[in-house]
């Protein structure tokens, strides 16, 4: 029997960390799945999560090719499928983790992220830009976010367009080979951060994914276009 929940209070403690790495890893939580919710809750412009919850069952749809309904049917379906993945997966893969972690991985893996994934992450960013993003726009003049915009706004670079005012804001995440492209989303802080970017600077921000050097969501180059080609 499925528990009803209190949306306006639930908590879920120490079990958040689970519940968000295993919806992100799945998609569970995508467009395709729940529908575009930040879009269609601006839309929808609630005062209260009781008009929100309501417009959502009425007007919400799964963002694919075969579009469907959603009803509470459907996202039960999915809560059943996140509680089998962290099950089935993520159990065994974390205690497998828990059990064979050493105290040289984690000294290892403390100096890794600090030298070598630094200088690689710095590396792949410049490529993205100058190999990748420059070249398709020359028009563009990229230039390193400085460190207080890079905290404050999630921009790792930030472009003038030649002869005007307009700014490009660039956000660069890495993916990898093994996890689908579909499992990463940007989360609310990135969102937030993006908007403050564009109220401040009269600008627009754009997340660049790739692998290694590569562009992998090469739509984000034609919403670039469209962008700084708009009068």
């Amino acid at each position: 029997m499925i528990q009803e929940s209190n949306i306006e209070n639930r908590q879920f403690e120490g079990k958040e960390h689970v519940l968000n790495y295993t919806a992100q890893r799945y998609g569970l939580t995508r467009p395709n799945k729940v529908c575009p919710v930040m879009e269609l809750i601006r839309k929808c412009q609630p005062k209260t999560i009781k008009e929100w919850e309501d417009f959502y069952w009425a007007n919400a749809f799964t963002k694919k090719a075969d579009t469907e309904k959603i009803d509470r049917e459907l996202l039960v379906e999915l809560g059943k499928r996140l509680y089998e993945k962290i099950h089935a997966v993520v159990i065994p893969e974390w205690t497998k983790a828990f059990e064979e972690i050493t105290e040289y991985d984690c000294i290892d893996y403390i100096i890794d992220v600090t030298i070598r994934r630094t200088y690689n992450g710095f590396n792949r960013e410049k490529s993205v830009i100058f190999d990748n993003l420059a070249k398709i726009f020359p028009e563009l003049i990229f230039e390193e976010s400085n460190s207080d915009l890079d905290h404050a706004g999630d921009i790792d670079y930030v472009a003038q367009v030649l002869g005007t005012n307009k700014i490009v804001g660039i956000q660069i995440k890495p993916i990898t080979a093994n996890i689908a492209f579909s499992s990463y989303s940007i989360s609310d802080r990135m969102k937030r951060n993006f908007a403050l970017f564009e109220e401040e600077y009269g600008g627009k921000a754009f997340v660049v994914f790739s692998e290694k050097e590569k562009i992998i969501n090469k739509e984000v180059v034609e919403a670039i276009r469209e962008y700084i080609e708009t009068e």
